[in-house]
Parts: C-alpha cells; structure tokens; sequence
C-alpha cells in the first residue's frame, strides 16, 4: 500500500483525535515500519489493518466508519493535489464510471507499483450507475465516502447502496442513483 495513504491517515488521526493517539496507536501496533511512513514509500496492508483496529478500539468508532472519514479527508488531498483530473469531468456519474479506465490509469502513472481495488460498472445511465468494486483489502467504506465526496464535489446528491457479494467485503456492489 503506498505511503500518501499512510501519512494522510496519520494526518487525519492527529487532527481529529491528537498526536497522543496517533503515539497510542503506533505503539499499539506491532509495525514493520516502526510506524514511520513517506508519502512515496509502499506500506503492507497489515499495517493499515492494524493501525485502524487500534483506532477503532481506542474510539469506540468501528472501522467502516472510520474509513468513511477518512476517505472524506482524502478527497481533500485529491482535490489539492489533482484539480486538472476532477475538472476533467463535469458530472460525478461520469466521473465514477471513469475510475477503472481513466482515473486508476493516471493513479498508476504517479505510482507505478500500486494495488488498486478494480471497479467495473455493470449499469450505467445518465442519473444512475451500478458497480461492483472488488479489492482483497475489503476497503469498501473508503470508497463509498470518495464516492459521496464526489457527488458533493459536483454540487450533486446521490443515493449510494452498498451490497457485500462476498460475506468478507472483498466483492461488494454499489447501487448510485442520482437524487
């Protein structure tokens, strides 16, 4: 997992909840890294997996939701580090439905060795779009939260659904329906 996810994650926990947690949680997770993270570093996974269960314990908040949050703070750096990609589109339909072929590609270029989750779109009209996201990491809230970002990015509001296919979430079905 490369680092710009790390260190946001770090970022976002030391401004809602303090540097002392961001201590608590690195300590209480037995960390390859030792918890020292770069932006362009690559990162297991099971350092995010620990780093979130001791967030989530310590908060009393689950993991979905935390994630959920998370991603709203990562959209923030999508929108400050890539404003030529967002203004690419003009609709937030559009835009979602591009995640495979467009923007994961420029993702990509920027990082050669990222493991992205894949998105392939099953129905797709103008106010609507069903996808079925799949990722071994089973971050599936973490893109729901990019996804409302998204739609509030576009001054737009959407009802977002979201079905596990797969008990683990590493398969799971959003339903978007513009309102």
């Amino acid at each position: 997992m490369k680092g710009i996810v790390f260190t946001e994650f770090l970022e976002l926990v030391e401004a809602k909840f303090g540097l002392e947690m961001v201590d608590t949680i690195i300590s209480q997770s037995e960390l390859d890294s030792g918890g020292v993270y770069t932006s362009i570093g690559t990162y297991s996974f099971s350092e995010m997996r620990s780093l979130l269960k001791n967030l989530s314990s310590n908060t009393q908040i689950s993991i979905d939701n935390l994630l959920l949050v998370y991603a709203e703070h990562f959209f923030s750096v999508i929108e400050r580090s890539y404003p030529d990609m967002l203004a690419a589109y003009k609709d937030p339909i559009e835009m979602l439905s591009s995640i495979e072929h467009h923007i994961h590609v420029e993702v990509r270029k920027i990082y050669h060795d990222a493991e992205l989750p894949t998105f392939e779109v099953l129905e797709k009209s103008e106010n609507s779009l069903v996808m079925v996201y799949r990722s071994s990491r089973a971050m599936h809230h973490f893109g729901l939260g990019l996804m409302n970002k998204t739609f509030e990015h576009f001054n737009a509001t959407a009802e977002i659904n979201l079905e596990k296919i797969n008990e683990d979430g590493t398969v799971v079905k959003f339903t978007i329906d513009k309102t």
